[in-house]
């Protein structure tokens, strides 16, 4: 029986103490965070890239193809090259197309247009891994290392550098002082530790909680609201003023929603974009069960990519059926179940 109507005839009262009830159970489509995915222009350069200058470790590598694929990304004529990149407990998931071949990113990107989206890498020393970069000629985002100043309760000592990969997508590595961030982030054997969070600029927090926290189930972690000449040259964005608000399922790295409250000018994420765009992110999640996901999740604000959950070759990437859509400002979350 569809459950509104089942709600209609029971009545209200016992509609709200049925979902009090069963909360978390109703709630909790995703499980984890499995992984955050790019599409990159030339796969052997990205891996290069991940793996000398930021110490990434290929766990696989495969080409996929057919309709399933297709129909997953919402791309005719797919076919992919997809690495899996670890570091620490995370994982990064490139993507290159050999078919059909996408565009690059705006080279106008800015770090308030609603396309934006990173990766938070953890690194024990910011000195270090500032030259480590610097070695290595990356393209400044920020003007340099940014420390949080004191007044900031949140995030107070933190610090932060903003820049980007050879193909243009923004990456921040972060250092967190001993009284922040989770106790494997004060390691001290390696310079780069692992993913914190992914962060993706929108346009209303309260629109983006209505997915990630009340239809995917992800908790709220923390907010904080920054601002001040730090931020504004971290971000490369002048009288920058952020709402930040991080989410967290049971595993995997955060999902930070970035609002920025100044300057409102940012861009919307272009209507046309594609899975084979360059600009292209995607965050993989895990569901146990990819038909309820796809029920949960249709209709606006939400956009389906896929046609619903789409049935795949396990062998290849390891799920056996999955679906991807679009959060109210564009970004692309996929639900996967194995």
């Amino acid at each position: 029986m569809n459950m509104v109507r089942y709600f209609e005839r029971v009545g209200s009262g016992f509609c709200l103490a049925w979902l009090v009830a069963i909360g978390p159970a109703w709630a909790q489509l995703v499980t984890a965070v499995d992984s955050i995915g790019i599409t990159v222009s030339d796969m052997d350069r990205a891996v290069e890239f991940y793996s000398t200058v930021l110490s990434f470790e290929k766990v696989s590598d495969v080409d996929v193809a057919g309709e399933e694929y297709e129909h997953l990304q919402g791309v005719f004529g797919a076919r992919m090259r997809v690495v899996r990149m670890r570091l620490g407990e995370e994982v990064l998931e490139l993507t290159e197309y050999l078919a059909p071949k996408g565009r690059p990113i705006p080279v106008d990107s800015r770090s308030h247009d609603r396309w934006f989206q990173h990766i938070a890498i953890i690194v024990s020393d910011m000195d270090q891994a500032y030259q480590r970069l610097r070695q290595h000629k990356v393209q400044h985002v920020s003007t340099g290392p940014q420390r949080i100043p004191d007044w900031n309760k949140v995030a107070a000592g933190i610090r932060a550098f903003y820049f980007r990969d050879p193909d243009g997508h923004n990456l921040e590595v972060l250092w967190f002082p001993p009284a922040k961030g989770a106790a494997r982030w004060h390691r001290t054997d390696r310079l780069f530790l692992g993913i914190d969070h992914t962060a993706i600029v929108v346009g209303s927090t309260d629109e983006s909680l209505t997915f990630y926290r009340d239809t995917l189930g992800l908790r709220v972690a923390g907010e904080s609201e920054n601002y001040g000449t730090e931020q504004e040259h971290l971000n490369n964005v002048s009288g920058a003023r952020l709402r930040i608000t991080s989410l967290r399922a049971a595993a995997g790295p955060a999902i930070e929603v970035l609002e920025y409250l100044a300057p409102v000018d940012g861009r919307r994420y272009p209507a046309d974009e594609q899975a084979n765009d360059l600009m292209h992110w995607q965050t993989k999640m895990i569901t146990a069960d990819a038909e309820r996901a796809a029920h949960r999740t249709h209709g606006n604000p939400v956009r389906d990519v896929s046609p619903g959950a789409v049935a795949l070759p396990r062998v290849e990437l390891g799920f056996t059926k999955g679906l991807t859509v679009r959060d109210p400002d564009g970004h692309v979350t996929q639900l996967m179940a194995r």
